[in-house]
């Protein structure tokens, strides 16, 4: 299968975003990864509603948005509304994953769960038929730019094996630490979806970079 190279706007030049959302559409990448953080669940503060909302007419890509939020179940309509294809939510953060799961699953959107590198794989075996995407967390959640965890390519492979024993189709994320080198490592653990922001939004040759993790 191809890999699927999702762009993360927290990485992008917000004096110009829609010069970087055109871009990144343009040197082929499949998705567009919008990170929501509040600050709680995350020490940090990201974009929300209103910044998807000002590019939502001239995406031409999916909307990959990762709620990095406390009660996720409150936001997931918002984000539905405003054209999000795929919304994954934190096991951690949510109180009942699978009733939000199902929810997202019933506005039309494909259902993610993500998990910190601390958090053990096994806990989202249950959520699984309720699951399209399982976003396994390289780095710790909440800021860009940082280096990968080695260890959880651990995760990843396990995260690969749970999936394949479901007999659907269900997509192997990762975010956190992704260029080159660590793209061929994420993809030879299982992954099929990469998430990469610095190496993508960073380099002049946004297409040259993105050539680079769909070869991995």
């Amino acid at each position: 299968m191809p890999i699927i190279i999702s762009a993360s706007l927290l990485a992008a030049d917000f004096s110009r975003l829609g010069e970087e959302v055109g871009r990144a559409e343009a040197s082929g990448a499949d998705w567009l990864h919008f990170d929501v953080m509040d600050g709680t669940f995350v020490p940090n503060i990201s974009f929300g509603e209103p910044v998807l909302a000002g590019i939502k007419d001239i995406l031409t890509i999916p909307t990959d948005v990762h709620l990095m939020i406390r009660e996720p179940v409150r936001y997931i309509g918002h984000y539905a509304a405003l054209g999000a294809k795929i919304i994954t939510i934190h096991y951690e953060a949510a109180a009942d994953p699978i009733d939000t799961l199902k929810q997202i699953r019933s506005l039309g959107c494909l259902a993610g769960i993500s998990i910190k590198p601390a958090t053990p794989v096994e806990v989202i075996q249950p959520l699984l038929p309720f699951v399209d995407l399982i976003l396994i967390m390289t780095v710790e959640p909440g800021f860009g730019g940082q280096s990968i965890i080695t260890e959880t390519f651990d995760k990843i492979r396990c995260a690969r094996r749970l999936a394949d024993a479901c007999g659907k189709k269900i997509y192997i994320q990762v975010d956190g630490g992704i260029n080159e080198k660590t793209a061929r490592c994420a993809v030879q653990s299982g992954a099929d979806v990469l998430v990469s922001g610095s190496f993508l939004f960073g380099a002049k040759d946004m297409a040259a970079n993105i050539a680079k993790l769909k070869q991995a």
